[in-house]
C-alpha cells in the first residue's frame, strides 16, 4: 500500500489540534481485514443507537457493490477526482489497494463532529498508522477473524473476489493481524467468531468513552 500522510503531517496536526479541543468524545478508529464483519457490527450498532454515532464516510475509486449507496457506504469517485483531493491535501490518510484508492478526508470527520455525535472511522492498517501521527486523540479497535483459513472461506463465500484479488486480501489480512499483535497498536482486539458475542464486546468498547 502507498500512503503519503507524512508529507502533510504538520498541516493535518494544525487541523486536528483545533478539532480535538472542540469535541467532547474521542473518535474511534475501527480496522480489520475485509470479511471480518466490520460492516455488520456497525449496522447493528447504528440500529440499536440511532443518532448517537456518526460514521466517517471514506472515499474510494472502486465500483459500488450491490446495495451500497453513494455518500452513505462510501463516497465513490473517479481516480482523477481522488487524485485532486490528494493534491489539495484533503485527506487524513489514503492508500491504494487492489488497484483502487481509499481515503478519509478531514471534512468527513469534521462533518460528524459538528453534529455532536461520536465519530467512527473504518480504515485499514496504513490508515491506523497515519491517524496515530495526528492530534485526533482516537481510540483504536481491531476486528479479527478467528483464523486466516476462516477468513478465506468467508471471502470465497462472498463471491466478489477473483483468485488474484482473494490472495491480495489474504496477504493484506496476514499483515494486519501481525500488526495488531504489536503492543500499543490497538486499544482492543475483538475476534469475530460468534457474531452476538463479538457485538456485545464491540458495543461495550465503543460506549466506554473516557
Amino acid at each position: 500500500m502507498i500512503n503519503t500522510f507524512n508529507r502533510y503531517k504538520s498541516k493535518f496536526n494544525s487541523h486536528f489540534s483545533r478539532f480535538s479541543m472542540s469535541t467532547s468524545t474521542r473518535p474511534i478508529v475501527i480496522s480489520g481485514p475485509s470479511g471480518t464483519g466490520k460492516s455488520t457490527l456497525l449496522k447493528k450498532l447504528f440500529a440499536e443507537y440511532p443518532g448517537k454515532f456518526g460514521f466517517s464516510v471514506s472515499n474510494t475509486t472502486r465500483k459500488p457493490r450491490d446495495g451500497e449507496v453513494n455518500g452513505k457506504d462510501y463516497n465513490f469517485s473517479t481516480v482523477e477526482e481522488f487524485k485532486q483531493l490528494i493534491d489539495e491535501k484533503k485527506f487524513i490518510e489514503w492508500a491504494q489497494f487492489s488497484g483502487n484508492y481509499y481515503g478519509t478526508t478531514i471534512k468527513a470527520v469534521k462533518d460528524v463532529a459538528d453534529k455532536g455525535v461520536i465519530c467512527l472511522l473504518d480504515i485499514d492498517m496504513q490508515g491506523v498508522k497515519s491517524v496515530k501521527k495526528t492530534d485526533l486523540n482516537a481510540r483504536f479497535l481491531f476486528i479479527s477473524p478467528p483464523s486466516i483459513e476462516e477468513l478465506r472461506k468467508r471471502l470465497t463465500r462472498r463471491g466478489t473476489e477473483t483468485d488474484e484479488s482473494l490472495e491480495r486480501r489474504i496477504n493484506a489480512a496476514s499483515d494486519e493481524m501481525e500488526y495488531a499483535k504489536l503492543p500499543g497498536s490497538h486499544d482492543k482486539i475483538i475476534i469475530n467468531e460468534d457474531l452476538d458475542k463479538a457485538y456485545e464486546e464491540f458495543k461495550k468498547f465503543i460506549l466506554e468513552q473516557e
